[in-house]
């Protein structure tokens, strides 16, 4: 696997730099960070950075190193250079052994220990599932048309029949029920549907209909529920960056079915690929806010005021017209309805 250094070093043009915007370094920061497992890449920017999703300007990274990055790992040094004048991060020698001293090191790191963007633990379950139904045609869906001895419901373990499956070609498969319509707050048009996640399931004898096992059950499974391939995760290798066009989002959802969220939440937005939000894209999240008064007559006015910023949001999740992102950086709760755009 290719290492950043070179590469990181010698690139010539920063993306997302802005004379008006320079980076600012935390108070007292570090000469140098020492990488460890259980770092990420953000959480290492914070500790130079007061903007910590700006990384890639300090880094001087082009915008082909950001969609595809090369990456470090434990045992890495981060070191901060000023001598240009301009703060940057450099990688310096690797500390390896028990002793902590910097020794040469054999790089067979295991993708797995590879330093992610962000918490991978957080974001799992929504890589690796399927989210949202982005079509409304049910003819073509693949379905559950009986189970096992007539029985109501399956678990794990559990066989089941359905048809639509064309081969053998995809042995793995999510096996989900269409939940409630999402709708776009600007047009209250229905742009998708929530797909409820019950559980995962493997071919084990093709035809029509063809017979799965079940391998993985959240929720009881039955007849009518639908199935869609299960592909391995994909790894999330953008970085943070800005958009380079102009999004304006609106929080149309907040994972859980909860009405209010926070640092860590995951929520859904009504813009997507068609939109240009990319995989590594950082929003800005705003509330819309409206002073209330009453005049001489007793009457109620309304008087829009400044949009409020209070958070940020890393999108790692991007389907055609629905985006879902993390929130990473909060200081009030996120409420659907509130407005995601650019930093």
């Amino acid at each position: 696997m290719v290492r950043i250094i070179s590469a990181l070093i010698l690139a010539v043009t920063a993306v997302c730099a802005s004379a008006a915007e320079p980076l600012q370094l935390v108070d007292n920061p570090p000469d140098r960070h020492i990488v460890v497992k259980g770092d990420t890449l953000w959480g290492i920017s914070g500790k130079f950075l007061k903007q910590p999703w700006r990384w890639p300007e300090i880094w001087q990274m082009n915008k082909e190193q950001i969609k595809n990055p090369h990456w470090i790992y434990p045992g890495d040094v981060v070191m901060l250079d000023t001598s240009s004048g301009t703060p940057r991060l450099r990688l310096g020698k690797s500390v390896g052994g028990q002793s902590g001293k910097v020794q040469p090191t054999v790089y067979s790191t295991p993708v797995q220990q590879v330093i992610p963007s962000i918490p991978p633990n957080v974001i799992e379950p929504f890589i690796s599932q399927p989210l949202i139904i982005e079509t409304d045609d049910d003819a073509s869906a693949v379905r559950i048309v009986a189970t096992e001895e007539d029985r109501m419901m399956v678990g794990s373990s559990d066989s089941f029949y359905a048809s639509g499956i064309p081969d053998a070609s995809v042995e793995k498969w999510h096996i989900f029920r269409k939940g409630k319509a999402l709708k776009d707050p600007d047009t209250d048009k229905v742009i998708a549907y929530e797909a409820f996640f019950l559980g995962n399931a493997r071919l084990t004898k093709p035809g029509e209909p063809a017979t799965l096992r079940v391998t993985l059950a959240k929720e009881e499974i039955g007849r009518g529920d639908s199935l869609l391939p299960a592909p391995p995760p994909a790894i999330i290798s953008y970085v943070p960056h800005r958009p380079e066009r102009d999004v304006s989002a609106r929080i149309i959802g907040i994972y859980g079915g909860i009405n209010e969220g926070g640092t860590s939440s995951v929520v859904s937005l009504n813009r997507g690929k068609n939109d240009g939000l990319e995989i590594g894209h950082v929003v800005a999240l705003y509330r819309t806010r409206v002073s209330v008064s009453i005049n001489e007559d007793g009457h109620r006015i309304k008087t829009p005021v400044p949009d409020e910023r209070y958070g940020l949001a890393f999108v790692f999740r991007v389907f055609d017209n629905i985006a879902y992102a993390l929130v990473v950086d909060s200081s009030k709760s996120v409420i659907t309805g509130d407005i995601a755009k650019n930093p």
